[in-house]
């Protein structure tokens, strides 16, 4: 985790969102352990889910699955996607994402996000594309979320002092951000095997 990139990239290599929270798990793992804790996997973003996402804004209707932008590390966009609506409207809601990581974590998979709290929506004119504004406040989403999935199942978290070495900033949508430094490391509980059921003695 010390080695990781600090900040995500924006498709034209400008620094997104920063990374705060790390999963230890499968990937079943992490969508079991998501969905139970209230966190819906968000839509892949296109074009009329872009459109779809910004009427649902103007109209105030909740979109549980309503897409992320994509922000890259690691050469590619990212690999899982949560969000967790609030209230009527797909303009403010928690969301992560999620890059799958080359070296294991105790010998496990490791996962690195970046949750934030979006407070607005736009429609990019240049591109198409959904543009949302996060909340500075990033620390509080990683919070929110390392409470949830630890409410949800019986996680152990762990906490890397002195992550970020710069504790301010601006994502590629010229959004502030600040944070205390720390990335959460939430180790999951191991998926269950499926036991097939013991034959009754005839």
């Amino acid at each position: 985790m010390k080695k990781s990139p600090r900040v995500t990239q924006t498709s034209s290599d400008i620094p997104g969102d920063p990374l705060n929270i790390a999963l230890v798990g499968t990937e079943e793992d992490i969508i079991r352990a998501m969905t139970a804790a209230g966190w819906d996997p968000a839509d892949s973003l296109t074009f009329r889910s872009s459109v779809r996402i910004v009427v649902d804004t103007v109209l105030r209707k909740p979109d549980d699955e309503a897409p992320v932008s994509n922000l890259y590390l690691f050469g590619r966009k990212e690999d899982l996607a949560f969000e967790k609506p609030v209230g009527g409207s797909p303009k403010e809601r928690h969301h992560v994402r999620f890059w799958h990581m080359e070296k294991s974590y105790d010998d496990r998979p490791a996962w690195i996000g970046s949750a934030a709290y979006d407070i607005g929506v736009e429609l990019s004119r240049t591109t198409g594309q959904v543009t949302h504004h996060i909340s500075p406040n990033i620390d509080a989403e990683r919070d929110l979320l390392v409470a949830d999935v630890s409410k949800a199942v019986p996680a152990q978290v762990q906490w890397l002092d002195s992550f970020h070495q710069e504790l301010r900033g601006r994502n590629g949508g010229g959004d502030p951000w600040q944070t205390d430094g720390r990335l959460a490391i939430v180790a999951l509980p191991l998926t269950q095997p499926a036991t097939s059921p013991i034959p009754k003695e005839v």
